[in-house]
């Protein structure tokens, strides 16, 4: 019977499932197999993953076609020709089109219907990634954590637009331990002559969502572990006679944590669930925006191979999973299972997604390109991985303004506010003369909202020391290459915070833990024991990144705008965008107490 997502939440464990038939009744199998040769069969999985609201080859805060160093492109009506041809090519019934999560954020076009004109409004519209998915005739989609980010509500409304399950085997209703979305799905593919081939999809998302979305989740949702859950559900779904089990998996596949041990969960756990539970046959991974056309990953228990297959992120590339099955004895064998990748920038956009979604890819570019200042200067973060820039100091300003303004009137009111900001893109940019909402949006990707937290001052200096992690150890003395200087250890750009509020150097020539020198604050030594307030975002607060102190400090005041929004209020209310009026170079790198630039 198919699954009825809508009325899933509260139903048993073992109801979390559907069956659906692919290409038309089963055909019974042969009476006796003895006068034939076995039976074969092939078919192909196709996967997209962490397509973050990418439908067009657009980059909407640019205004323009997306194209990168690479030349990659992006977005779904990309991949529905690649999705096409395959079906053409292998027979659509012999065919499965699934995703692993991180759906319906990361574009403006998304945030328009989450925020703007939003689907969860009375008679609001379909989402954009649902009319697009819903027309491509996607099987199966994992949770990404980013599923989180709009709230609950929207999640459900979203998933009620869908055509295909959202599957979740470790998102549990915290209050019943019970899977709060569908764990899987088994779908059954029709073959002449024999028995139909039953294949499993299990969905596993990523347990820092307890982290990332604490305030949106907390109560509601709790998250386990995917190696856990696989080891539960995997056995069930072969109880249940599924020829073939595919996991789809918000989650990489290094084995490690960006939270430290916030959470006792893995957060990159595909290859672990790929050794620790035996009869897997592939898992599509998803969550850490690499290309992996294909690795092979030997199960402990049983020694057999599992495939692994991860295709970029928005939309860049298209995974195949080749399936080659062998009929015994009344059953089917996976004899192989191979994977590789697929490039959209090889096709052009399918006709039928393009046109389907081109007036809500026009609301959302009108959106952009409404005008909400001017700005005096040029101001990019070209060299603010490095450097002290304006445009990132303009982030801070805007943050520290808003939150002593939140705060005046209260006990807190008279101490100095700290703030802590990334650069989260090396191509935003607020150019000279008029300002609109694209450029202001382009400083902050993310969903994130603002906090104050209490911090004293040595715990600010720890702070600072964890983040200067982000630098590569370089000698005094010789030359700095600065497309080697960042991301140590694969620390990325968002977890690299420059502090406003004080001045202090970054010696890049000592080791990590021992880098910041000269910290002041209004031109003395900074004081260990004295307070300060810190206004973070919430990623940062719940614990992202697994900064020291943060996490676990006293929360002030809080706010549920996003911070994008924040700052477009701003250069609303300002008129103009003044670099003079904001910026000043509070930090800098040094080798030995000698500036790097």
């Amino acid at each position: 019977m198919p699954l009825n997502r809508r009325t899933f939440l509260g139903s048993t464990a073992a109801a979390g499932a559907g069956m659906a038939l692919a290409g038309g009744a089963t055909v019974p199998a042969a009476a006796d197999s003895r006068d034939r040769d076995p039976e074969r069969y092939s078919f192909t999985v196709m996967g997209t993953t962490d397509l973050h609201g990418n439908v067009f080859n657009w980059d909407y805060f640019t205004d323009k076609e997306y194209d990168d160093t690479a030349h990659n492109d992006i977005g779904l009506a990309k991949i529905s020709t690649l999705v096409n041809q395959i079906r053409e090519a292998k027979g659509h019934r012999n065919t499965l089109l699934i995703d692993a999560g991180d759906t319906i954020q990361g574009t403006q076009l998304s945030y328009y219907y989450a925020k703007v004109d939003p689907i969860t409004a009375k008679r609001g519209p379909v989402h954009p990634m649902a009319q697009a998915m819903n027309a491509m005739e996607y099987d199966a989609a994992a949770l990404g954590n980013h599923e989180f980010n709009y709230g609950i509500p929207l999640l459900r409304k979203f998933e009620k637009q869908c055509d295909f399950p959202l599957l979740g085997a470790n998102a549990l209703d915290a209050k019943t331990l019970q899977p709060a979305f569908p764990p899987y799905v088994i779908k059954k593919l029709r073959v002449t002559h024999a028995a139909d081939v039953r294949v499993a999809i299990l969905g596993l998302t990523n347990p820092g969502i307890a982290i990332w979305d604490k305030s949106n989740v907390q109560g509601q949702m709790t998250f386990s572990g995917l190696e856990e859950q696989a080891a539960k559900w995997v056995p069930k779904l072969r109880s249940m006679g599924a020829d073939v089990v595919i996991v789809s998996a918000h989650s990489g596949t290094s084995g490690t944590s960006s939270y430290g041990d916030q959470v006792p969960y893995v957060e990159n756990a595909a290859t672990l669930v790929a050794e620790q539970v035996p009869g897997i046959d592939a898992i599509l991974v998803g969550h850490a925006h690499s290309e992996i056309a294909e690795r092979r990953v030997v199960n402990k228990e049983t020694g057999k191979e599992v495939v692994l297959s991860e295709p970029s992120r928005w939309g860049m590339r298209l995974t195949t999973f080749d399936f080659e099955l062998v009929e015994e004895r009344g059953s089917w064998r996976v004899e192989s299972v191979s994977a590789k990748v697929l490039n959209s920038n090889a096709v052009e956009e399918d006709p039928k997604i393009a046109n389907l979604l081109i007036d809500e890819h026009r609301k959302a570019v009108e959106y952009v390109n409404q005008v909400i200042g001017t700005s005096t200067a040029t101001i990019t973060t070209v060299d603010a991985p490095w450097k002290d820039e304006p445009i990132i100091d303009l982030i801070n300003h805007v943050q520290a303004e808003t939150v002593k303004a939140a705060l005046a009137g209260t006990e807190w009111a008279a101490l100095p506010v700290l703030s802590q900001a990334s650069c989260f893109s090396r191509t935003a940019a607020i150019p000279a003369g008029q300002v609109t909402i694209k450029d202001a949006a382009g400083l902050y990707p993310f969903e994130n909202t603002m906090e104050a937290r209490l911090l004293t001052g040595a715990q600010i200096k720890d702070y600072l020391e964890f983040s200067a992690r982000y630098y590569v150890q370089t000698p005094a003395g010789g030359p700095v290459d600065t497309s080697r200087l960042t991301n140590a250890q694969g620390t990325p750009d968002y977890n690299y915070d420059a502090v406003s509020g004080l001045t202090y150097d970054i010696d890049i020539a000592k080791p990590v833990g021992s880098r910041i020198v000269n910290l002041r604050f209004e031109g003395a030594a900074l004081d260990p024991a004295a307070k300060f307030v810190f206004a973070v975002n919430n990623y940062r607060a719940s614990g992202g990144g697994n900064f020291p102190h943060v996490a676990t400090a006293q929360q002030l005041w809080s706010n549920s705008d996003e911070i994008r929004n924040t700052i477009i209020n701003w250069v609303q209310a300002a008129g103009t965008v003044d670099p003079a009026q904001f910026a000043s170079v509070d930090w800098k790198l040094t080798r030995d107490g000698t500036p790097v630039f």
